[in-house]
């Protein structure tokens, strides 16, 4: 090779590495932006757990909590929530939760009926599609969550009309507050990895402000209203227990360490209350009870829930046995007392375990997830200042729909004789075990 041959020669692999090391960020950010099978696959599947919290998951273990005569009633109102809010997420709720990043309140219409969304589009390292569904099923398990309040005496149609409304005007502007680029994630700073104030809060308080205002159940404090099926109950809170791992480690939006941890921290978490549930009732009862230790998983469940990226194990298992306490006391000792029939425990669990919850995120919280610059003092301000927000955004505006709706509908819940019969028969014309009499 003469000189010259040799200058070309050197100058075109010089070109070539410069090239290529000019390319290496390009390279990098593509690689970062781009598609992951692994994390889509495990969004996919965190998705259709999510989906088995309400179906059959919440169904069995409601239905199982009812007399006989309702329990048709309330495995079609769950998947009535499923059918409806379904549609509606698609239709704008999307949007309205994760639109307008820049709004402090609510999202706007730029993804009406996903319009500007594509294959292509994506989410992070997951197709938009997939993060449409996975916040989806958060959309329709939060209003099935309330029925538990109210069950054996609401109108169907009063339901509907409910919960379509209280999506709109409590949950999406939650979402959007919180995970949307709202007030409450992005001024306030308040932490809410999988939703104990966007899902378990807004449906325990609002579920509080229901069962208040339509009333309690005929013979309420005066008849026996045993459950119907314990077996289904523990089935249902078997199939929750599971799902959430979903709903939880999903919420890392990858298959990654911060899953790994979300899905340690829950079932931690959730052990822990099932054995101080138990052992709690076994002392102050005489005898521990499947009920009691199926509703301490679910508290246990609920209170981990906005915590489960940002503590370790040992903040699992002081916050799993703080559920156990505080929703034992406030199911067995305080609903007796003030005497509201809250059917199914929904505020007892949900609306005072996420605030738990949202409390314990700071009291536990390991330094490595505390935000730069934030103390423990300066995060529990936070998160105290949301759970107050929180509450009273779901309780003013859940009394405002039902006065709304009473207005222009009527009575709420059905006729006496009605809710006598059962909801089963009276409104769906069917029975759970044979054909009606």
């Amino acid at each position: 090779m003469n000189e010259k041959a040799h200058v070309r020669h050197y100058k075109k692999w010089t070109n070539l590495i410069a090239a290529l090391v000019l390319a290496l960020p390009n390279v990098a950010l593509a690689q970062e932006d781009a598609i992951d099978s692994g994390d889509t696959a495990w969004m996919l599947v965190s998705s259709l757990l999510v989906l088995l919290m309400t179906l059959p998951g919440l169904a069995l273990f409601y239905g199982g909590l009812v007399r006989v005569k309702n329990i048709l009633s309330v495995l079609m109102q769950c998947m009535a929530a499923a059918g409806l809010i379904g549609v509606l997420w698609v239709v704008a709720g999307y949007s309205l939760a994760f639109g307008g990043e820049e709004n402090m309140w609510i999202g706007d219409f730029s993804m009406l009926m996903l319009s500007s969304v594509t294959p292509d589009s994506a989410s992070g390292t997951i197709p938009t599609y997939v993060f449409v569904m996975f916040q989806g099923m958060f959309a329709i398990i939060t209003p099935a969550l309330m029925l538990g309040a109210f069950a054996e005496r609401i109108k169907f149609s009063a339901y509907l009309a409910f919960i379509t409304i209280w999506v709109f005007i409590v949950y999406i502007p939650l979402a959007h507050m919180v995970w949307g680029g709202g007030w409450i994630g992005s001024q306030l700073g308040a932490l809410d990895f999988a939703g104990g104030l966007v899902v378990h809060m807004s449906s325990g308080f609002s579920a509080l402000v229901a069962c208040l205002f339509i009333g309690p159940r005929l013979g309420f404090g005066r008849e026996q209203m045993h459950p119907n099926s314990l077996p289904y109950t523990m089935i249902g809170a078997s199939l929750l227990w599971v799902g959430w791992f979903g709903f939880n480690a999903g919420s890392a939006l990858a298959a990654d360490a911060w899953a790994g941890l979300a899905f340690l921290t829950t079932q931690t978490a959730t052990a822990t209350a099932v054995l101080g549930w138990t052992l709690i009732e076994w002392i102050h009862r005489g005898k521990p009870t499947q009920l009691g230790a199926a509703t301490g998983a679910v508290a246990g469940l609920v209170a981990i829930t906005p915590a489960c990226a940002f503590v370790g194990p040992g903040g699992a298992i002081a916050i799993g046995a703080g559920a156990s306490i505080i929703c034992y006391i406030a199911v067995t000792i305080v609903k007796p007392a003030l005497r509201y029939d809250d059917s199914l425990d929904v505020f007892g669990v949900h609306g005072v375990g996420g605030a738990w919850g949202a409390i314990a995120t700071a009291l536990f919280i390991a330094p490595w997830a505390l935000p730069e610059g934030v103390s423990v003092a300066d995060q529990l301000t936070k998160q105290l200042a949301s759970v107050g927000f929180t509450a009273v955004y779901a309780c003013s505006l859940t009394f405002v729909i039902l006065l709304v709706l009473k207005l222009v509908m009527g009575d709420l819940r059905v006729q006496p004789e009605d809710e006598s019969e059962g909801l089963d028969l009276a409104v769906h014309s069917e029975t759970a075990y044979g054909p009606p009499a």
